[in-house]
């Protein structure tokens, strides 16, 4: 019988969102702005002869949002997640690899059945497939998440079972790399799927692990979704890929358009590594 399960004491657990707030005040102090709700549509050099023509030869790129606001810059870092190939459209570099949107349902347990798990614990990860498994994760509020899975999304932020989006649906399945996929995992995405209607089918995956946990013990909880990056070749990328592209605006620009879990653990590594690429491209 091989390992099933990875039993972590003394991982730690954080409470991430006020790790993000203490990046953001780190960078804010240090001379940088913050915009939220600024939905880029486009990215373009700068006229020499435009009324920001001494800004135009300082700062030669212009990014535009949905709203027609401009912010004129040296170079673009981007780190976009479910629009990074959008993105990098937009600037005209490659639209490979494409982002195909997996939405990761988790279970909760019961407030009175928490003592069941006393640390993290982990599944052993399957190579052919660069998703999570089924995690047992005790969280900053005493709370214990169980998941998660992994199906597919029909919309790039569809947090909700029934969130649809037309353009992110078509967008998914004319993808000739998607179908690769599907084809070659077919056994594995229909079991992903029927698990992930079905709670019984879930709580049996648990089992393996802890097996006194049952359909009474557990709730459906919240869920994330997973900016996956597929190759034309329906290979699921499973590494960093930094990208830029050629001409004015795309030796300006460094893409990142994937970075694989365990990103927010390893955030400051990864942060330096993206600081020494940027240092090397343009170089600073």
């Amino acid at each position: 019988q091989g390992l099933m399960a990875l039993d972590s004491p003394y991982t730690g657990i954080v409470n991430y969102k006020q790790v993000a707030q203490s990046y953001a005040e780190d960078f804010q102090e240090a001379g940088g702005t913050i915009l939220t709700d600024f939905e880029v549509t486009n990215m373009e050099m700068a006229k020499e002869s435009s009324a920001e023509s001494e800004d135009g030869l300082k700062y030669p790129v212009i990014v535009r949002n949905s709203k027609g606001e401009e912010i004129y810059c040296r170079h673009i870092v981007t780190c976009a997640g479910l629009y990074s190939d959008r993105l990098s459209e937009i600037s005209g570099c490659s639209p490979e690899p494409h982002i195909v949107p997996f939405r990761g349902d988790y279970l909760v347990l019961k407030p009175e059945k928490c003592y069941m798990v006393k640390g993290n614990i982990y599944p052993v990860p399957n190579p052919r497939f660069p998703f999570l498994g089924f995690h047992f994760t005790p969280r900053m509020d005493g709370s214990v998440w169980l998941g998660p899975n992994a199906v597919l999304a029909f919309k790039r932020e569809g947090y909700k079972l029934f969130d649809f989006s037309t353009g992110d649906f078509l967008d998914a399945v004319t993808y000739s790399g998607l179908w690769k996929l599907v084809l070659r995992n077919l056994s594995y995405g229909l079991s992903e799927m029927y698990r992930a209607c079905f709670l019984s089918a879930q709580v049996k995956q648990l089992q393996k692990f802890i097996p006194e946990v049952t359909i009474n013990d557990v709730l459906r909880g919240p869920s994330g979704v997973r900016a996956q990056a597929l190759d034309s070749d329906g290979n699921l990328v499973d590494d960093f890929v930094f990208d830029g592209g050629s001409g004015d605006i795309g030796s300006r620009i460094l893409h990142v358009r994937n970075a694989p879990s365990p990103a927010a653990t390893s955030s400051l590594a990864i942060a330096k590594m993206i600081a020494d690429e940027v240092k090397q491209r343009f170089a600073l």
